[in-house]
């Protein structure tokens, strides 16, 4: 379905973000990763994807704080791989804090990386797809695009800002073969959700599973975290043929959250 296509996966190197990178290479897609961690894990992870699925996988180590990076990545990836078809804004960091206390350099960090490397991203990408009339970009946007939470108002400024996004780009893109559209998860199970569970563990003097039960009765009516599989079968549902008038769409994946 998206034999040979192009991908760049930000925030890839784990969690949500390498789900969908997995799901595209299964695809047929030659990705490129993107992220932190341990350089001889990610190397494994790279040759994994490589030999499971027959196509090219790289690595670049972008810090998308700084736009020139992130310029320097989209370039890297189009003389390597070729040019971009398919781009996922994965990549997120999170602070928790009163806005009263909030740091001012949190804040700036988490608006620069959720939502303004986003744009950053869009804007380089954008020429490649408008040039070969195909393009898909989906924005990882959280449930927390949609409603509020206390204590993040720099993500939930962010991802808000990060849905805003994705409808502006749908409407100039409209009709050119690019779709842009929002997925909004509720709670899954990554290392920014279980750093949260370990707080509550510890504040409730309790053991993490308890901890993680009570996060979930208190937003979530499944009482189930989201999959990343299904995050990343839904990504790859709005690159097919079947998405392509699904554009400007903000996708609550979210247990019924957003439905109360």
């Amino acid at each position: 379905m998206l034999q040979n296509r192009v991908a760049l996966v930000t925030g890839s190197t784990g969690g949500i973000g390498l789900g969908i990178a997995r799901a595209l290479a299964a695809q047929g897609c030659h990705v490129m990763l993107n992220g932190f961690g341990d350089r001889e894990s990610i190397e494994r992870t790279r040759a994994e994807l490589e030999r499971a699925y027959g196509v090219r996988v790289m690595h670049h180590g972008a810090n998308l704080l700084h736009p020139t990076e992130i310029y320097e990545m989209i370039e890297w990836t189009c003389a390597q791989l070729g040019a971009i078809d398919i781009l996922v804004n994965n990549a997120g960091i999170q602070y928790i804090a009163p806005v009263h206390e909030f740091p001012r350099d949190k804040w700036d960090a988490i608006l620069a990386t959720n939502l303004s490397a986003a744009f950053h991203t869009i804007q380089h990408t954008l020429p490649f797809m408008r040039r070969n009339g195909w393009g898909r970009i989906i924005n990882l946007a959280s449930v927390h695009g949609l409603v509020a939470s206390v204590n993040k108002a720099a993500y939930v400024a962010a991802k808000h800002g990060l849905v805003g996004l994705t409808r502006v780009v749908a409407l100039e893109t409209a009709g050119s073969g690019i779709t842009c559209n929002a997925i909004c998860p509720g709670w899954v199970r990554t290392s920014l959700v279980e750093t949260q569970i370990q707080a509550r563990a510890t504040a409730m003097v309790t053991d993490l599973e308890q901890a993680a039960r009570s996060l979930l009765a208190e937003k979530q009516p499944s009482q189930q975290f989201v999959q990343v599989e299904q995050v990343a079968q839904l990504a790859v549902f709005l690159c097919a043929d079947a998405a392509a008038q699904i554009t400007g769409a903000a996708l609550p994946m979210d247990g019924g959250w957003t439905a109360q």
